[in-house]
């Protein structure tokens, strides 16, 4: 269960005055079978930014993601990363279970992913993750259940998060020069820069 969202821009919310959660799909995991390697590395990733990270869910493939990213969009929580159930396999319905809930996707963000893995991994292109947004508020991104593509996929929300969530409120400073103030836009930047390879083959 997710608690209560804390006030914003209070110790309790981070120094950012936001706050994630990360939702691992995982039948394994959540069996207690497989220990989860990638979710502790996105909620790393988030802690290192300042981000109010709530406890990670760990839950069986199909209806329980649905269920857990319902409750995360439900609480207005600021971003939703999901972990695993990406592929192709009879039992991954990570895509299936988050499209539903999505009132705006950003292809861009996905694309890029795929892109940046095919270049350690034929398999990235197999990825049927989304990111978007839903309910005006709450962004939502799948990323894979390996290492190497969960890092793929860190390195490129790393370049467009905090533009993405201020777009979103209506503000635009990645675009602001010294000295000036932030401003209202409707553009975004392209995304890219290196990233790791490790781990690829052993989605959840």
């Amino acid at each position: 269960m997710i608690p209560p969202r804390p006030p914003r821009h209070t110790a309790a919310a981070g120094a950012t005055g936001r706050i994630a959660q990360v939702i691992v799909a995982s039948t394994r995991a959540a069996a207690g079978e497989y220990q989860d390697r990638t979710g502790p590395v996105i909620s790393a990733w988030l802690t290192e930014r300042n981000w109010l990270v709530l406890a990670r869910a760990v839950v069986a493939d199909g209806a329980p993601v649905g269920d857990a990213l319902a409750a995360a969009v439900e609480a207005g929580l600021d971003l939703v990363i999901t972990t695993g159930g990406t592929g192709v396999s009879p039992t991954d319905q990570t895509p299936e279970q988050t499209l539903p809930l999505l009132d705006r996707q950003l292809p861009g963000i996905t694309e890029e992913m795929r892109r940046r893995g095919a270049a350690s991994t034929p398999f990235a292109v197999l990825s049927r993750g989304y990111a978007g947004i839903a309910r005006g508020r709450t962004v939502v991104v799948n990323l894979p259940g390996t290492v190497g593509g969960v890092r793929d996929g860190l390195a490129v929300l790393d370049e467009v998060l905090d533009h993405l969530l201020d777009q979103l409120h209506g503000i635009d400073h990645a675009a602001q020069r010294p000295g000036t103030q932030p401003t209202r836009s409707t553009s975004a930047p392209a995304a890219h820069s290196p990233s790791s390879a490790e781990e690829r083959r052993d989605d959840h």
